[in-house]
């Protein structure tokens, strides 16, 4: 298991490295000048150009790239253009705000997800197993800011039921962590069904049957756990997509995230803070690949090494 991580491991630097030479190179061949855009346009260009040496920009484009990954060896993703503070210490304050949001979406995904999908496959081709499939799709289907919007019309300015924005409560947390899980839900309620009707075929299903046991037993106690498997995968890489993908939702509901972040560095051209934003959530995803292979094979004993 050791050696298997170790690999992980070593296979992920260069694609880490791949990422930050991609975002270094695309953000340095946009059309505009960072500086201008922080100054503004009538700034004097002697200003200008002392700033662009002072931040470095007048190097050539190895020499800031080599630099760039020396000093984020450290934990030093420079400091923000716009901000003029650490970007290290802005994502990590930050990140909680995007962990709660990403933790409590992931409930709210399991608990649909899951419960829609055994309650498919045991009503098979019956109303309630289209009923839910069809809110799965939807949910799979539905861009999440047009979810946002939508739920935030309806429970938020009409019914009163949550605020339009904000993070500073729990009631103000639910209407997110719904529109951030639900398109999660629908892609769990999917395995999840169909895994299950898979596994009902099976001779050891029938066996448990023929013992006795009531279908609530079967299905919880023999069927649900081999089906599980791959949604438990599949589970553990949604919460690293979460955590990394939850743009949309944040700037939607004014949530100072992670998400938030990158979009006002796009629109502001701060680059040290969107390089910054885009490396960290980039290690959360090959972070969340690693741990989702590792429960994979910690709960599946076939797929272990040497078995």
């Amino acid at each position: 298991m050791l050696r298997k991580v170790l690999k992980r491991i070593v296979i992920s630097i260069p694609v880490l490295i791949g990422v930050v030479l991609i975002i270094f190179v695309m953000l340095r061949i946009v059309p505009g000048d960072p500086v201008t855009t922080l100054m503004g346009e009538h700034v004097n260009p002697a200003l200008i150009e002392k700033l662009s040496r002072e931040m470095g920009l007048d190097q050539p484009m190895y020499i800031q790239f080599f630099k760039y990954i020396a000093n984020a060896l450290h934990g030093d993703f420079g400091t923000s253009y716009r901000l003029n503070r650490n970007v290290t210490q802005i994502i990590l304050d930050a990140f909680p705000n995007t962990v709660k949001l990403s933790l409590l979406a992931a409930v709210v995904a399991w608990i649909i997800g899951i419960t829609a999908g055994i309650v498919a496959a045991v009503r098979q081709n019956q109303l309630l197993d289209r009923l839910f499939m069809g809110c799965a799709l939807m949910g799979v289907s539905m861009p999440v800011f047009m979810t946002a919007l939508l739920l935030q019309y309806v429970f938020a300015f009409r019914l009163k039921w949550f605020p339009v924005s904000g993070f500073d409560s729990f009631n103000a947390m639910i209407l997110p962590a719904i529109v951030l899980g639900w398109n999660s839900a629908g892609s769990i309620a999917r395995m999840t069904r169909s895994n299950l009707v898979e596994i009902m075929q099976n001779d050891f299903i029938r066996t448990a049957r023929a013992k006795g046991l009531r279908e609530h037993g079967v299905i919880i106690g023999h069927a649900l756990k081999n089906a599980m498997l791959p949604v438990v995968t599949m589970m553990a890489l949604q919460i690293s997509s979460m955590l990394s993908g939850a743009v949309l939702t944040e700037s939607v509901f004014g949530i100072p995230g992670i998400g938030r972040l990158a979009v006002n560095a796009i629109e502001t051209r701060d680059m040290p803070l969107l390089q910054g934003t885009v490396i960290f959530t980039t290690v959360l995803i090959i972070a969340g690949n690693l741990i989702a292979d590792l429960l994979y094979n910690v709960l599946d004993p076939r797929i272990r090494e040497g078995a």
